[in-house]
Formats: C-alpha cells, structure tokens, sequence
C-alpha cells in the first residue's frame, strides 16, 4: 500500500483466486482478534507462465465505489471522479497517481457523503503527468484510523 500512500493499512485480511484473477482483501486490525478490511484488490497476470506478473487492475467494490471514469477510460486534467458509498459521515479524498511519481501528482480533499448507496462526486486537478496510466484513489476514514476504505481505478492518460 506504500504506491497508494496508505501507512495504515498493512494487513492482508484474505485472498482468492478465480478465472478473473487473484482478489486479494487488504486491511487493518482494529485489535488483537478483529480485522477490517479496507479494499479488495483485483490483480490480473500479465503475460503468460509461472514467472508473468501480477498488476493491480482496480477493486472490487461494494459499498464504496469509484465508478466515474470508467476503468481504462483516457483522462485530462481537471478529472470529474465519482461513485456511490455507504456509511456514516464520510469524507472523501481524492488523489491521483502515476508510476514514476512517488507522491500524488493531484489531490482533492475532501467530499462529504453518507447514506446508503449515495452518490458521490469531486473534480481533481492534476500537473505534471508523463505516465500513459494513471491510477485514481478515493478514499475515507477518521473513524478508527486515516484511512478505513479506498477504491482504485486506473486511466489512460491523455495530453491536453
């Protein structure tokens, strides 16, 4: 979780593997007996064989989501962002990411939300891309730790 800037989170809570890829639950251990967990990440393998990669593609989301872009669309900065959450007296941030940066090249803070199923939105500048894809992050907390959810989405990225 170091890429995503989540200190906090630091414990895999869960994994499964199927025909879409591998699904692995991340999280935090509120105690000594409980975890939580904050997202599930979905990983595809690149390439082929026992040696081909495994690259992080989003997350599977339930109750809360980054659904605006779509997965794999071309971005431009500012960037409308959105989705739906649940949950009680949310706050969102935003950040957006590239593999050669190793901070957030733009960030919003922060959305209000709660509800059940509620939408959510933002609009997040960003400078400074040279990446072909960028990975958006949204994410809340404050309750227990920082960070307590997050959903990912990558983009591709498009030169004004």
């Amino acid at each position: 979780m170091d890429y995503l800037g989540f200190t906090e989170i630091s414990a895999v809570v869960g994994t499964t593997t199927n025909g879409t890829g591998a699904h692995v639950s991340v999280g935090f251990h509120p105690t000594s007996s409980s975890s939580v967990t904050s997202a599930v990440v979905h990983l595809v393998r690149w390439g082929t064989g026992p040696d081909a990669p495994w690259e992080v593609v989003g997350t599977d989301d339930t109750t809360f989501s980054l659904t605006i872009p779509a997965y794999g669309a071309t971005a431009s900065s500012p960037l409308q962002v959105g989705g739906t959450i649940t949950g009680v007296d949310e706050n969102i941030s935003v950040k957006v990411r590239q593999p050669s940066s190793s901070s957030a090249i733009g960030s919003y803070c922060c959305t209000p939300a709660g509800g059940t199923g509620s939408p959510w939105s933002a609009t997040v500048s960003y400078a400074g891309a040279t990446d072909p894809v960028l990975t958006i992050v949204a994410a809340t907390g404050g309750h227990i730790q920082a960070v307590e959810r997050f959903t990912v989405t990558g983009v591709r990225f498009t030169a004004p």
